[in-house]
């Protein structure tokens, strides 16, 4: 039997988001219901819930940084159990059966992966994310959350920690690499954790350098701010990667000159407005401009054990639901340090 549980949704492009409930599915052969703890306030949930990106289905719940506890298993489910600290993502479902989904690249799924909020299901019904109190996923697409991290540092990792985990793995981030990430937000902040961790020498590239003494401590080895324009001059031909992680226009020709021959510039952002690119930019070097899309399940589950085993969850600031609204206009100004997490028992 559907069940109704509380949540926060926007009611439309736009509106404040506001306490209401949604109907959450009866828990099936391979499901798996789990009581919300933490959900992470991720930007693209301020973009879809403004309508940024276009075609939003509402009233919307975003949230896909979720962490919470199994509360009941379906029959035929072989992962979880009661009682298991566990996660979701960005996605709650794809076709099982194109060549990415089979390799485990569910994320570039060709018939187009179920989004855990903002989409439509198998059935045609909207999907829910992660403001509420509940939310029943099948076993297949939750993760296992180590014991090794708490629930609220580990709800953005769902999202953040795995968008800058797979572009660092994929492009081999490690000992003897010089990679540099774009911006000390929500998702950097995650960046330059995670490529200290795996070995390499790790530059922030910032607007100013206001957070500075932070990103050093988050293991940064240098911090460079962008609106220096000798900063380009002096860093020119540096770096064997670059992950840009702004959601905001940046001038790629200028950050390409920044790479080594074979260099690659991964951008993890999403801004709304198209970027003109000259192209000698790349051709010049043998250089890379690409983009990289979360993870796969299987990644997904890799990066939270090898965060586990570094200590690495995110840095984050709790806040009540009826903070939400004031939460994203702090969001959009760069006032959180570094993600907000709801605490979803007070919804």
């Amino acid at each position: 039997m559907t069940t109704n549980v509380s949540a926060y949704a926007a009611p439309a492009a736009n509106a404040p988001l506001e306490r209401t409930t949604v109907p959450r599915r009866p828990v099936g052969e391979h499901d798996v219901l789990i009581e919300i703890k933490y959900a992470g306030i991720c930007h693209s949930d301020i973009h879809q819930a403004r309508d940024g990106w276009g075609e939003g289905i509402f009233p919307m719940v975003p949230g896909h940084e979720i962490a919470g506890i199994v509360t009941e298993v379906g029959p035929g489910v072989t992962r979880h159990k009661a009682g298991d600290r566990v996660g979701v993502g960005c996605f709650v479902d794809s076709c099982r059966e194109c060549e990415y989904c089979r390799q485990g690249l569910e994320q570039y799924c060709v018939k187009g992966g179920t989004g855990t909020y903002n989409a439509l299901d198998k059935n045609g019904e909207p999907t829910y994310g992660g403001y509420s109190t509940h939310i029943v996923v099948d076993e297949n697409y939750t993760l296992r959350i180590p014991d090794g991290l708490s629930l609220d540092e580990a709800a953005p990792l769902l999202c953040a920690g795995i968008t800058l985990y797979s572009p660092l793995a994929h492009w081999n981030a490690g000992p003897g690499k010089k990679v540099a990430i774009v911006g000390l937000g929500g998702l950097g902040h995650m960046g330059v954790k995670i490529a200290h961790a795996l070995g390499a020498e790790v530059t922030v590239l910032s607007q100013s350098l206001k957070k500075r003494e932070d990103g050093l401590k988050l293991g940064a080895d240098h911090y460079y701010a962008t609106s220096d324009p000798e900063t380009f001059t002096a860093l020119a031909g540096s770096f064997d990667l670059i992950v840009s992680t702004v959601s905001a226009p940046i001038d790629f020709g200028a950050y390409l000159s920044l790479l080594k021959t074979d260099g690659a510039l991964v951008n993890v952002g999403a801004p709304e407005e198209p970027i003109a690119l000259n192209l000698f930019s790349l051709i010049g070097g043998r250089k890379t401009l690409a983009g990289s899309m979360i993870g796969g399940i299987a990644e997904t589950q890799e990066m939270l054990d090898f965060c586990a085993a570094h200590g690495l969850g995110a840095e984050i600031e709790v806040i009540r639901a009826d903070q939400i609204n004031e939460a994203y206009e702090r969001v959009l100004v760069s006032d959180v340090r570094y993600r907000f997490v709801i605490d979803t028992s007070t919804i």
